[in-house]
């Protein structure tokens, strides 16, 4: 389970958190919808422990991201929406590393990864260094990477951006096995169409709070130009369908 208490957070003036409160249960995939510069991906490196809140608390599987920060890291995942390697190491070499880091057995994991390689189209490219790589490459390089040791808690910032059809699929397939084996996935997109038929609750994320929390279930229709989310989502954001014609 995540759990996310009161986060807020602050560059200089500009809040970029506000009294942020919401839990992903076991089993839930949560997407997480907003605008640029909504928050989004300031949240999910908080509660990656890549940045300390001002105030608030984040708990993965019950242990506080940064008072307990190992025991958060080691039942965490984290796919970054710009994610970075060491570059001259191979695709191999670097699950290999990733991991050791998690302490894991050596064959399975490996085993696993070109598994996972394999449904993302990335198999042939595995003795290649990741300085060669494409962006959409490296995006499924971090995806593989942040679901490898099958996390309790799994934080998916923009993760799927880049993807080709065939492997954002296999993706999405993998995210769900996860969620049906108990993980609590908290999944961040700009597209409204992948949330909507992906996660089974969304946050809305404006100007650093939390605008709504959506169940599936009370997403109802959508309209002839918008999506069910899209709609909700334009009208958090104080447009009508409209105004976005103009």
């Amino acid at each position: 389970m995540l759990e996310i208490s009161s986060l807020a957070r602050r560059y200089g003036t500009r809040i970029a958190l506000d009294d942020v409160s919401f839990v992903v249960r076991d089993g839930e995939i949560v997407g997480l919808l907003g605008a640029n510069g909504a928050g989004k991906s300031t949240l999910l490196r908080t509660v990656a422990g890549l940045q300390p809140p001002d105030t608030g608390h984040a708990l993965v599987a019950g242990h506080d991201v940064w008072a307990d920060a190992l025991a958060a890291k080691r039942a965490l995942g984290y796919a970054a929406e710009e994610p970075t390697f060491h570059e001259e190491l191979s695709a191999r070499e670097y699950l290999a590393f990733v991991a050791a880091v998690r302490e894991q057995d050596p064959a399975p994991a490996h085993a696993r990864a070109v598994t996972l390689a394999r449904s993302l189209e990335l198999a042939a490219r595995l003795d290649e260094p990741v300085r060669g790589f494409s962006h959409g490459m490296r995006k499924k390089l971090s995806f593989l990477a942040a679901v490898l040791h099958e996390p309790s808690v799994l934080l998916c910032d923009e993760s799927l951006e880049g993807f080709d059809a065939p492997s954002a699929l296999a993706a999405k397939a993998e995210l769900r096995r996860l969620a049906g084996a108990g993980s609590a996935i908290l999944f961040s997109s700009h597209v409204t169409e992948t949330v909507e038929r992906l996660c089974d609750r969304v946050v809305l994320l404006h100007e650093g709070r939390v605008a709504r929390q959506l169940a599936r279930a009370e997403w109802g229709a959508g309209d002839d130009q918008h999506s069910p989310l899209e709609r909700l989502f334009l009208e958090v954001l104080g447009e009508t369908p409209a105004e976005t014609k103009r």
